[in-house]
């Protein structure tokens, strides 16, 4: 027989299995006395609550900015593509307005003598004939970025009459395609044996108003 004699006072055998015991948070609560600091705890407490709620606000909020900047960047791509092509349209009309003044400036110095021509021919009247149309006009000084100076040109002729000469000047000065008509010498010839009167006048060419200019579609004129 064994008696056993325990020499600590106060401590008790232990028994059962070992293991890990959970706290009993009941104990814990009981134990802290503090309101102040109980009431740190529920603060802390409330605001890990708070904290979470805004994060999980704030990312359902960033993700409906992200879809919404995509779609502004989406339309203001859009908006840019319309500027660029608004440009090109623009560039391409400034192109074609400058290649249009510069061919309707080429066509109003190549038809200036042929309406020279048509005046002078329509102003004629009868018993009268031309001997030189000559052009006076004065030379443009290479570099000059001024106008032009305007177009001048003298028509020599005989007439059997001094009243059709003077009815030429008369018509040729009511041409809208003239500004001035200045009347040379005007003497009395005999040609071939024929007694007539040579004279010269010196005449200012002037652009017509549009009225006067008579135009034709590319096909007929070409027909």
């Amino acid at each position: 027989m064994r008696i056993e004699i325990n020499l600590l006072s106060g401590s008790k055998k232990k028994t059962g299995g070992g293991g890990i015991k959970m706290p009993d948070f009941s104990e814990l609560v009981g134990a802290v006395k503090d309101p102040l600091l109980a009431g740190a705890v529920g603060a802390w407490a409330l605001a890990a609550l708070f904290m979470g709620f805004i994060f999980v606000s704030m990312n359902g909020q960033v993700s409906g900015l992200e879809a919404q900047a995509e779609s502004v960047r989406a339309e203001a791509q859009r908006y840019n593509d319309l500027l660029d092509q608004q440009r090109r349209a623009l560039e391409l009309r400034d192109s074609l307005v400058a290649e249009l003044d510069a061919i309707r400036e080429i066509d109003q110095d190549r038809y200036i003598w042929p309406h020279i021509l048509q005046e002078v021919t329509r102003s004629l009247p009868d018993y009268t004939w031309l001997v030189a149309v000559e052009n006076v006009s004065a030379p443009t000084a290479i570099g000059d970025s001024g106008p032009p100076p305007p177009v001048r040109f003298r028509v020599d002729g005989r007439t059997s009459e001094i009243a059709a000469y003077t009815r030429f000047l008369r018509q040729l000065a009511s041409s809208p395609w003239v500004s001035v008509v200045e009347d040379g010498p005007a003497q009395r010839v005999t040609e071939d044996g024929r007694n007539m009167t040579s004279f010269e006048i010196t005449v200012t060419f002037q652009q017509a108003d549009s009225a006067f200019i008579l135009t034709v579609p590319v096909t007929e004129s070409s027909q």
